[in-house]
């Protein structure tokens, strides 16, 4: 359906801004959360003008640069090794499934060719839509897309930016009409949703600017933000696409997701996940390979393919997906240190797939050893200590085994089950790798 034809009815027809408060998801809807909740892993981008001054892209904010001055980023933004194809064909050869792509962040420069402000990518040097070159991409490889948007502007004047915990350095002075600035996201939503194709999803961003700290006893936010209106648009363009919303809280109503910044569901390491897994929605992770979502030319400390393996295997052992980032350079380029890494895990995909796509949380959860996924038939260990010699595992959810072998090599091991207790000894693991999958099969289909 074309925008115009979608503002027309929202002119004549207002009823259809149904409360998401009473939301009923299509069945195409819970079709797209299925396959979700199946697809495991996702590549995260987050790239822009920020990336320029090579300081993440919290740089406006954090260096207080004005609006004024920080617009000038935009007659520098000249990606031309920019490469949707090869972008596209990492994340597929890495073993994602999906990309969320930043389209606006916080700084509030637009990454496709949107009437509704001049902050955008046709009004720089390089002057093509990025998220069209993205998304055409995406479809040809079959690679689903989420579309990142912020709802919070470091820019706006009608942004309520006076009660916000963020972006005060900015210069600005004038309090501008805050339904003028719902309008404005409402007309962004609707280009992204109607001249992209099939989205399978749009990623929220900002809620907890409006909110007390993460912690506090009362986050309700200080702004109306018309989520409801917002949700119910996004479902009556796009039935299927999926919203998810990174306000650090539980679910709201009409959302179709539950996201966990920097923390795997039920764990508050960085401090943002209070909130608990829900046990209706599709869970996921989001998680740097260094410590910068926008590229930093001074964060070298990355992490291990060892160690990201293991994540994205403990998230699935959660029942959650891994949404891994990468924070390309400003001249369109991954760095080389992103893509080893990439290529590692789907190297180790390729042989351990079965292991992560279409499972669910292990019976149990993470053990000193590692941890567990599963299927109707197979339960698969995955064995990150190389000194683990004995597993033994009580409420042993299957009755009959069929085979117990090693994932990689379909090896049989010995093992014993008495009164569901299942029990291997004399394991020997191999040091160096950094997941062994142990699958134990049962013999009821």
């Amino acid at each position: 359906m074309h925008y115009k034809t979608i503002l027309f009815s929202l002119l004549f027809y207002p009823s259809i801004l149904f409360s998401q408060a009473n939301y009923i998801p299509s069945q195409g809807n819970l079709e797209a959360r299925e396959w979700f909740a199946n697809a495991k892993f996702g590549l995260f981008i987050h790239w822009g003008p920020f990336s320029i001054l090579g300081d993440g892209e919290w740089v406006m904010n954090n260096r207080n640069i004005s609006v004024k001055n920080y617009t000038h980023l935009m007659d520098f933004f000249n990606p031309i090794n920019f490469d949707a194809h090869a972008w596209v064909s990492l994340a597929k050869q890495s073993g994602m499934k999906y990309i969320t792509l930043i389209t606006r962040h916080h700084d509030g420069f637009s990454m496709w060719d949107t009437k509704y402000s001049d902050f955008n990518i046709m009004n720089t040097p390089y002057h093509k839509d990025i998220v069209k070159m993205i998304a055409d991409e995406c479809h040809k490889q079959g690679i689903k897309l989420f579309l990142y948007y912020s709802i919070l502007d470091w820019r706006r004047d009608d942004y309520s930016w006076t009660t916000g915990r963020t972006g005060q350095g900015t210069g600005r002075t004038v309090q501008g009409a805050w339904d003028n600035y719902i309008q404005f996201m409402e007309n962004q939503l609707t280009e992204l949703l109607t001249h992209y194709g099939d989205i399978a999803g749009i990623w929220f961003d900002g809620y907890w600017d409006q909110t007390a700290p993460e912690g506090a006893v009362d986050r309700q936010p200080r702004i109306d933000w018309h989520l409801s209106e917002i949700y119910a648009l996004i479902h009556r363009i796009q039935p299927n696409c999926l919203i998810g919303n990174n306000h650090h809280l539980d679910p709201i109503p009409g959302e179709d997701f539950q996201m966990f910044e920097k923390d795997l569901p039920g764990q508050n390491n960085s401090g943002l996940s209070f909130q608990k897994p829900s046990e209706k929605l599709p869970l996921e992770t989001c998680e740097t390979i260094n410590n910068s979502w926008g590229y930093n030319i001074t964060d070298t400390t990355y992490k291990s393919t060892t160690q990201l393996i293991q994540l994205l295997v403990h998230a699935a052992s959660l029942g959650a997906n891994l949404l891994l980032n990468i924070g390309p350079m400003p001249n369109g380029e991954i760095q080389p240190e992103f893509q080893d890494r990439l290529h590692a895990i789907g190297d180790w995909l390729h042989v351990n797939a079965n292991s992560i796509y279409q499972t669910q949380a292990g019976y149990l959860k993470p053990q000193d050893w590692g941890c567990i996924t599963q299927t109707k038939d197979k339960i698969y260990l995955h064995i990150f200590n190389s000194n683990t010699t004995k597993i033994s595992l009580k409420d042993f959810p299957f009755q009959h085994i069929n085979k117990v072998y090693f994932l990689a090599n379909n090896e049989s091991i010995s093992y014993t089950l008495n009164k569901q207790q299942f029990e291997i000894n004399n394991l020997s693991i191999k040091p160096g790798n950094p997941d062994v999958v142990i699958v134990v099969e049962s013999s009821v289909k």
